[in-house]
């Protein structure tokens, strides 16, 4: 099959779905609206979907090797801009990331999966997961089994890029880190609150928490290796309720990103002793909580090579591979990737105009549905001739 070419004649239906994801925006692992249609749209493909976890997963083909596809559903937490008539009429829930997308694409390459099933040489296994922006997804996934029943040899992820870039790039990283690691923090400051003109009284938890704030700041600055990716941010800061009274509590939240095993074992330890000592010190007390704890993504080299391979058979306007792409975000695809050789490919999804001003997260960030056919045909294609190249006893 020509997938490019039949994922044309589908578009509209790709961006269909994109459309009902991305209106309908759901956050973290409780999504019934994304999983409901995915179920009731692989059904209608003509496959037997299944509820795995918070996810939804289904099988075509039979036998081995076994590759798995998979797209993250969910959205942030966040007001929507962007002018688009689909946007989330919520105004709490975005999706500024493009997991709208993936979840549309995979639709698509699964119907015209379907339509070619009796040519398939080994199995093809579709994940569709929750929870990547809270990095809980693919964890809660493989606890209910989704790497088994059956064995997945392999595994492939695409994820779209907005920006100012045309239509048709590729990015992929065969040699190294791909993507930092994340571990996710809270810190839950107790103090002593009491009457504003009093401070002398109080354990003020505030003053705590911008003193915490600046040590963490400063082990980016003095502790990490200047040589790795190390990158450290508190994006939570809250407490009080009044200007004249100190409360009792407050809370940091953040993350850690790096590339690098030595400075991440080192920073954790180091969030934890900074935060216990600075509260000892000003008389309070700490409770930290670890929100995430992702490794860096590192793509298997040989899956990724031939996936790229893949790619660019593909008679694709403007298809263009672009190797070696490194970024600071984290994937909790790597968790996949720890357990089973896997590739993921960001697929450029932008602008060269005004529209291209804004990245993912950005409450105006748009995309281009044109990508849509890119990436399911992508999708499809790499599966069909990945199966094709690793026939059973030649993927160990």
């Amino acid at each position: 099959m020509d997938f490019y070419k039949r994922a044309l004649e589908l578009k509209e239906d790709t961006v269909g779905s994109r459309r009902y994801f991305h209106q309908n925006a759901e956050v973290g692992l409780e999504m019934p609206m994304a999983r409901d249609y995915i179920l009731q749209k692989l059904t209608e493909y003509g496959l037997e979907p299944k509820v795995c976890g918070h996810g939804v997963t289904a099988v075509l083909g039979h036998g081995a090797p076994v590759l798995l596809l998979r797209a993250d559903m969910d959205a942030l937490p966040m007001p929507e801009l962007s002018g688009e008539p689909f946007a989330c009429p919520t105004g709490e829930q975005a999706h500024t990331c493009g997991h709208d997308f993936h979840a549309a694409m995979l639709l698509t390459a699964a119907k015209m999966l379907k339509e070619c099933e009796s040519e398939l040489r080994g199995t093809v296994k579709f994940m569709f997961q929750p929870a990547e922006e809270t990095f809980e997804g693919s964890r809660d996934m493989i606890e209910h089994g989704i790497l088994e029943h059956p064995h997945v040899d392999a595994a492939l992820a695409f994820h779209v890029a907005p920006g100012k870039m045309p239509l048709g790039l590729f990015m992929y990283n065969s040699g190294g880190v791909m993507m930092s690691s994340v571990d996710g923090f809270r810190i839950e400051i107790t103090g002593k609150g009491g009457h504003g003109a009093y401070p002398n009284l109080t354990v003020d938890p505030l003053r705590i928490a911008v003193q915490i704030y600046t040590g963490l700041e400063s082990l980016i600055a003095r502790e990490a290796n200047p040589e790795m990716n190390c990158v450290l941010t508190v994006g939570k800061l809250q407490g009080g309720n009044a200007a004249n009274i100190i409360p009792d509590t407050a809370v940091l939240e953040g993350t850690l990103r790096t590339n690098d095993k030595v400075s991440r074992e080192l920073l954790v330890r180091r969030i934890s002793e900074v935060a216990e000592g600075v509260a000892k010190t000003y008389g309070g007390s700490v409770v930290i909580t670890p929100l995430s704890q992702v490794p860096p993504l590192i793509c298997d080299r040989a899956l990724t090579e031939a996936m790229a391979g893949y790619m660019k058979e593909l008679d694709i306007p403007g298809n263009t591979p672009i190797p070696d792409m490194k970024a600071n975000a984290s994937e909790d695809f790597a968790v996949i990737a720890e357990a089973v050789p896997s590739a993921l490919m960001y697929l450029s999804a932008g602008f060269t105009d005004e529209r291209g001003a804004y990245s993912a997260h950005n409450p105006k960030v748009r995309f281009h549905e044109g990508v849509c056919p890119i990436g399911a045909a992508g999708l499809a294609h790499c599966a069909v001739r990945w199966l094709e190249e690793h026939p059973a006893g030649d993927n160990e």
